[in-house]
């Protein structure tokens, strides 16, 4: 349940750390970012200084996904041992972006599908050929991604496209953390309450600022555009009924629930 206040916008300044959002009104989608145990408005969730618009929401509004990103770029090998590879992403449909409490929806003909707690990366603003100096200025803000990957497709998928892209394949959630030493994130898996996985980006074979720094050489990334770091040996298999909790250090828990695509779905595509 939420309220609104018709108060005119109040300049804020970002604290050394802040908790952004998106969540669901009866108005529609709405930017927000947490102050004295509440949700409050935001004019542009990317802004260097944020303006409060006056609305307030209570503590328990519905989560969406924390941003919409254009792009959502992966990391194909970057656990523990692969700095032996040169690094190389793929990209993932914006469309598989969902937010906390969205289903993940596993079609039966794809085969074996794994979840994967990752450290997510969320763009600031524009960035192309990016220096190491340059990189923490275009970061907004860091969440948990959970990079669904249909690993019974792999081997007849060198483009990752059916591995990487089923619905609701990138839950994102449940909010941005402004500020964190993604140095030694400790990141835990568990499926059906039972802990599955546990990992920590001390065993990531790129960090995050050579891994922006690649990407940026490459294309264009924009606000709102997300990174995913890579699964440091924090994948699970799931299946239809299970439901995924991961947990990342100072980035709190992200739940989603896994459901089958229904045979009349199947039928239709």
């Amino acid at each position: 349940m939420s309220s609104t206040s018709t108060a005119p916008a109040l300049p804020g300044l970002r604290a050394a750390s802040e908790r952004l959002a998106r969540i669901a009104t009866p108005a529609g989608p709405r930017a927000v970012v947490w102050r004295d145990h509440r949700w409050c408005g935001i004019r542009d969730l990317f802004a260097a200084e944020l303006r409060l618009t006056g609305d307030i929401f209570e503590a328990d509004a519905r989560l969406l996904a924390p941003c919409e990103p254009r792009v959502i770029l992966g990391m194909a090998h970057n656990g523990p041992g692969d700095r032996r590879m040169p690094p190389q992403a793929f990209l993932k449909s914006a469309r598989t972006a969902v937010g906390p409490q969205c289903a993940i929806v596993l079609d039966a003909r794809t085969g074996a599908v794994n979840v994967e707690g990752e450290l997510a990366v969320v763009l600031r603003r524009d960035a192309r050929c990016l220096t190491p100096d340059e990189v923490p200025g275009a970061i907004l803000g860091y969440t948990i991604g959970n990079d669904v990957t249909a690993i019974g497709q792999v081997a007849f998928d060198e483009k990752m496209t059916q591995v990487k892209n089923g619905d609701g394949f990138t839950p994102l959630g449940p909010y941005i953390t402004t500020q964190l030493d993604w140095r030694d994130v400790s990141i835990d898996v568990e499926v059906n309450g039972v802990l599955r996985a546990h990992g920590t980006t001390t065993d990531l074979a790129y960090d995050v600022i050579e891994q922006l720094v690649y990407l940026s050489s490459i294309m264009t990334l924009g606000a709102g555009d997300v990174v995913l770091m890579g699964a440091p040996g924090t994948s699970a298999s799931v299946e239809p009924g299970d439901d995924v909790a991961i947990t990342l250090t100072g980035l709190g828990t992200l739940r989603n629930p896994v459901v089958a695509l229904s045979l009349l779905e199947q039928e239709l595509l």
